[in-house]
């Protein structure tokens, strides 16, 4: 049984995109590598918060129908460079016992360990669902800081959550909240002003997210507020020197109390995958955007937000208005390229195949997660865009989604960087290998 500190896996999880068929054997060694993960390592990998994908690679190559000792190999390729959790005998969650305490110790990695213990205390006490009511959707001061928090370093607090809500895990709830507890916060300086703009303009139509992905890609000024030389793209460049031009992008998009959340997830997830997969260049093979693709992958989560009945509706319809916010100012931080789906539809496939060619090779390839995770991200996309993809504002069409499907893999295995890093410079594409004309 899961709890907050076991992790127990099914072959008929409830996973939002999975093959059919998955294995009880595969089920069972799955759980046991995320035990192991759980137990041994900290959620940062290097002292410079780099972070640990280990739970991500191996929910996402199972869904995929990794075989037992697919995923062994998998672990075993990335488990050696990661820190040892080191549990702290001086600090545990005695330091937590009220909110202030909680908040003295946030944005601190070294807490890590603490944050994870007192979490799995209080799941212990009650259930995942209401920990996470409490400490990410109460509107405490608390609460309202962990919310801010999820959505920072490039969507990691959130995919990982996303991980453990998809699978149901106890334990990956708690690590994820503890994950939330020690990033920090500067990202609602931008989500905290676009939603007070939004909110004074929420008797006005909404703009569809293409439409504000198109207006900024022609906005000069906000194009050039980011530099190839700034060491946060997002905070030193958008935010610093664009800041209020963001938030007034940002706050065009809205949502309604009557508004499908069905269709506007699907919107969203068509729009981050135009725009990631889209961001490529004619004079050069294709590579996917490596601050992109955290747009596409964290997508798929808000398909099983859609499910989770203890979610209320206004609490789904600000996590999907926080995502397209973070995904409008990703799209602008690097320098907001034209997406070329003509690139994408005339792409020629190393090795011509559906999506279960594409889900074997993606499963075995060197990797930490990121890859697999794109993969996925993208079959998802197709399923739940088909119904549709007749409109307008759905720049991606059915046959779209194999294509990058293609290009995803076939970039990840082809010579040169896995990705690009900042896709909008002209410097992130230096070393990738020339197109042949």
């Amino acid at each position: 049984m899961a709890t907050a500190s076991t992790v127990q896996l099914s072959p008929r999880q409830n996973l939002q995109f999975a093959v059919p068929d998955l294995t009880s054997d595969a089920a069972q060694t799955t759980s046991k590598l995320l035990q192991d993960n759980h137990e041994q390592h900290h959620i940062f990998f290097n002292q410079q918060g780099f972070h640990n994908h280990i739970a991500h690679h191996l929910v996402t190559i199972f869904a995929l129908g990794a075989t037992s000792q697919e995923l062994q190999q998998q672990y075993t390729n990335n488990q050696d460079y990661h820190r040892p959790l080191h549990r702290s005998a001086s600090v545990q969650n005695h330091v937590f016992e009220d909110e202030a305490a909680i908040m003295a110790h946030l944005g601190k990695g070294r807490h890590y360990p603490d944050f994870l213990t007192f979490f799995q205390s209080e799941i212990s006490k009650s259930s995942w669902q209401e920990v996470l009511q409490k400490y990410l959707f109460s509107g405490t001061a608390l609460a309202e800081t962990l919310f801010i928090r999820l959505w920072s370093s490039i969507y990691h607090p959130l995919i990982h959550l996303g991980f453990a809500i998809e699978s149901a895990q106890p334990a990956l709830v708690a690590e994820a909240l503890a994950e939330t507890a020690v990033h920090d916060a500067w990202i609602g300086s931008y989500l905290k002003p676009a939603e007070a703009a939004a909110n004074v303009n929420r008797d006005r139509p909404s703009k569809s997210i293409v439409e504000l992905i198109e207006a900024m890609h022609i906005d000069q000024i906000l194009r050039n507020a980011v530099r190839w030389s700034d060491s946060s793209m997002l905070r030193d460049g958008i935010i610093s020197r664009a800041g209020d031009r963001m938030v007034g992008y940002a706050s065009q998009y809205h949502l309604q109390s009557t508004d499908d959340l069905e269709s506007k997830t699907a919107e969203m997830i068509n729009a981050v995958a135009y725009f990631t997969g889209g961001a490529q260049r004619d004079e050069y093979k294709p590579k996917y955007d490596f601050y992109y693709i955290h747009s596409l992958n964290s997508s798929i989560f808000f398909s099983t937000f859609l499910e989770q009945k203890w979610l209320s509706d206004a609490q789904r319809r600000r996590l999907l208005e926080w995502k397209v916010w973070n995904d409008l100012i990703m799209y602008a931080s690097r320098k907001a390229p034209e997406p070329r789906l003509d690139l994408v539809r005339a792409y020629k496939p190393k090795q011509p195949s559906g999506w279960g060619q594409i889900f074997d090779r993606v499963k075995t390839t060197p990797d930490d997660g990121h890859a697999a995770k794109l993969v996925r991200a993208l079959a998802h996309g197709q399923r739940v865009c088909a119904p549709y993809e007749e409109r307008q504002d759905f720049k991606l069409k059915h046959d779209d989604w194999l294509q990058l499907g293609h290009m995803a893999i076939d970039s990840v295995e082809a010579a040169g960087p896995t990705w690009v890093r900042s896709t909008g410079f002209d410097e992130a594409w230096d070393e990738v290998p020339r197109a042949q004309l």
